[in-house]
């Protein structure tokens, strides 16, 4: 069997090469012995010492190739974009910051052999932040209620998945891309095991509030609980509100001088106005993505793809171009050209 390891890089020169040579002893010693690395460089604004980093790996190492893209994608395209460039039989993934550890591998390999289809390895203890931590449990409360998500299931971005999952994967074609709903939409075969989370070797985490935010509402395109809800929500208002029609009809009854104030009046029409926005709000954004994944909006833009041979294989525009060989300039130009290149977008990284 061979095995595809796929690492998105986001600011990584300082630790990429500790982290692949790390996996490949651990991959070794294993017995794994046919193995290749995807690193995809997410349009890195650091100069481009990431990508310079990432092709001394590819000149150094013919089990190595380097996808750069030409914007930035977001952690789940980047992975989705190293999917489509692996060739295996089987799919890791890992981060580039070291805390998901390669010492951590024979652990997931383990769970792996018993014939699950998709095994995640979970953090008992993170070395995360509070915010952090805080938001990935309203992640785990979220995949639960839209996606049925089992309860016991414990997820991060460590992870193996068999080619028929990876195969099915790939055919998803929005650019909101949620790879667990991906998955949890593909096989209930599943299965988490504990594991070490290390700390951080170098920098801090790209995450902030808004990127968070923007990853997790990547879910509703798997799911139409938010819209059932407000379904439900609106019969559960408008019930209160007959209620209370009827209750105040019977205390004008009962006392006729009754008095019914303007500010408690003018307080229900602005609750219910923002009830009704929002719901709206929320039909609008379905809609919005329809018309998104209706325009063929790319997940991803390939820059090049570098591959360890004598001269370098680049492979030019978007997802599922066709290889062309490009000479050594391919890479001589890259740096220029990434600078050059409108990496304004945010990372979404996990």
């Amino acid at each position: 069997m061979k095995y595809s390891v796929i690492i998105p890089c986001y600011r990584s020169s300082a630790t990429i090469r500790k982290v692949v040579e790390l996996t490949m002893q651990e991959l070794d010693s294993l017995g794994k012995t046919e193995y290749e690395f995807v690193l995809v460089d997410d349009c890195s604004p650091d100069g481009g010492a990431t990508m310079a980093e990432l092709l001394a790996l590819v000149r150094d190492y013919s089990c190595v190739k380097a996808v750069e893209l030409a914007r930035n994608a977001g952690q789940h395209n980047a992975v989705l974009a190293g999917l489509n460039h692996a060739d295996g039989d089987a799919f890791i993934a890992m981060d580039d910051d070291m805390q998901t550890h390669p010492s951590q591998l024979p652990f997931l390999f383990a769970e792996f052999e018993k014939g699950y289809d998709i095994v995640y390895g979970y953090y008992p203890q993170k070395k995360h932040s509070r915010f952090r931590n805080f938001g990935s449990y309203v992640n785990y409360m979220t995949l639960r209620i839209f996606l049925k998500k089992p309860r016991d299931l414990r997820t991060s971005s460590f992870w193996i998945i068999r080619r028929f999952v990876r195969d099915y994967a790939i055919q998803y074609k929005s650019t909101y891309t949620h790879l667990q709903g991906l998955f949890l939409r593909t096989t209930r075969n599943i299965s988490s095991v504990p594991i070490q989370h290390f700390e951080r070797e170098v920098g801090k985490s790209n995450y902030t509030f808004g990127k968070l935010l923007k990853l997790w509402s990547n879910i509703i395109g798997f799911s139409i609980v938010p819209l059932q809800a407000a379904i439900y929500t609106g019969f559960f208002f408008a019930l209160i509100g007959f209620l209370g029609v009827v209750a105040v009809i019977i205390r004008k009854i009962v006392r006729p001088v009754t008095y019914i104030g303007w500010p408690s009046t003018m307080a229900a029409i602005c609750f219910f106005s923002g009830m009704n926005l929002l719901f709206m709000g929320m039909v609008g954004e379905y809609v919005g993505r329809i018309f998104q994944g209706m325009s063929r909006n790319p997940q991803y833009v390939v820059r090049m793809v570098h591959v360890h041979e004598k001269e370098d294989t680049a492979q030019e525009g978007g997802a599922g171009a066709e290889k062309s060989d490009a000479g050594r300039s391919a890479q001589t130009d890259a740096p220029d050209a990434r600078e050059e290149a409108a990496c304004a977008d945010e990372t979404d990284l996990v």
